[in-house]
């Protein structure tokens, strides 16, 4: 049924244990897993772009969070006019909330095809997705991409002793399957190898979780339902690869142990990208109003004001040849003349009368 995915899983798995063997021995486990660990570094560069987006999205919604709950506080009551301005919001910042947790989304069917895909190398068990088969008719069936000399090659593969398809809490008749590849192996082989590697993969998931929740705003980290998924990432998670990686195959574990490294590496790259790009954009803003700003010093353009001495009904200041200033308006207007200006004449206002000097008695 998920074919589409079980096929493609596989060929990379593929294509990365025939180039390892170039090097190391086929049946080598330390080139199975060095197969699986480039498996996860192949699927995490094709998802590099979307995790860029996923980190732009993040820092744009912790900076749209007081709008956001502006919004949610003013709607309160009106679910669907809240979701109609929330939708608003988002086309006009370019938000999608979706690309927040697409690379996550983009991951989970990649875990269950490598999951699955490990599992079919033995088929001898009577499990979820087992056949049943015994030891002799699970090494002459091939696994999707694989061909029955490869099943035969990983189950020959060991690491430290403990074959990388093999689990803590295997049962015994699909332990048996490994017999004509080297012999059957104990449990403590087995945990020998796989508690280390869970540990490692807790502290990781740990890590990881740490590294997000400190570049987390404080509007944010102070949200409830943030508060809680912080929790859950710091400590829960980690712990769950604890708890449920008795159950899980050891090339499983070193995916997760790789999955991981390779996202604390990521995060540290593309925050240091993203932070640098917006220092650039914030130096490139300053630069560009100190260039419009006027030079320290400098008298103020006034000719671009509104109300300047370039407008019509402007006062003109002229220098007569004695050295007076004589102020005149423009005489279309019907204004004040220099000539009346000059002699000192002064034009007399509506509705007044004019002052007659005094008549000398007779």
């Amino acid at each position: 049924m998920l074919d589409f995915i079980y096929y493609p899983v596989s060929w990379i798995l593929w294509v990365w244990h025939k180039v390892f063997s170039f090097v190391l021995a086929p049946d080598s486990g330390w080139a199975w897993a060095l197969s699986v660990v480039f498996l996860v570094f192949t699927l995490r560069a094709i998802l590099y772009k979307p995790f860029v987006k996923q980190v732009r999205t993040t820092r744009q919604m912790q900076e749209l969070q007081p709008q956001i709950k502006a919004l949610q506080k003013k709607y309160a009551k009106d679910r669907q006019r809240q979701a109609l301005e929330m939708q608003k919001l988002q086309k006009e910042h370019g938000f999608n909330p979706l690309m927040g947790c697409l690379p996550v989304l983009l991951q989970v069917p990649v875990f269950i095809g490598l999951f699955h895909v490990l599992r079919s190398f033995n088929r001898t068990g009577t499990g979820v997705g087992q056949l049943g088969l015994s030891p002799e008719q699970n090494a002459q069936l091939g696994n999707y991409a694989f061909s029955p000399e490869d099943v035969q090659s990983f189950l020959s593969a060991r690491l430290f002793g403990a074959p990388i398809s093999s689990w803590i809490t295997q049962p015994m008749a699909s332990l048996e399957a490994f017999e004509p590849f080297g012999g059957i192996p104990t449990r403590w082989q087995i945990a020998a190898v796989a508690v280390p590697l869970m540990i490692v993969a807790g502290i990781a998931t740990h890590f990881n979780a740490r590294a997000s929740v400190s570049r987390q705003s404080a509007q944010a980290a102070a949200n409830p339902q943030a508060a809680i998924m912080n929790k859950l990432a710091l400590y829960v998670f980690p712990l769950g690869v604890l708890v449920g990686g008795p159950f899980l195959p050891i090339a499983v574990i070193i995916y997760w142990v790789s999955n991981n490294i390779w996202t604390y590496g990521q995060q540290h790259l593309v925050f240091r990208r993203i932070d640098k790009e917006e220092e650039e954009k914030k130096s490139a803003a300053l630069a560009r109003r100190n260039e419009n700003a006027p030079k320290p010093g400098a008298r103020p353009d006034k000719s671009k004001k509104k109300g300047s001495a370039t407008a019509p009904d402007a006062l003109d200041a002229s220098i007569d040849e004695t050295g007076e200033v004589s102020l005149q308006k423009d005489s279309a207007a019907g204004e004040e003349s220099p000539a009346a200006s000059k002699s000192g004449a002064s034009t007399p206002k509506p509705g007044s009368r004019p002052k007659n000097s005094k008549r000398k008695r007779r």
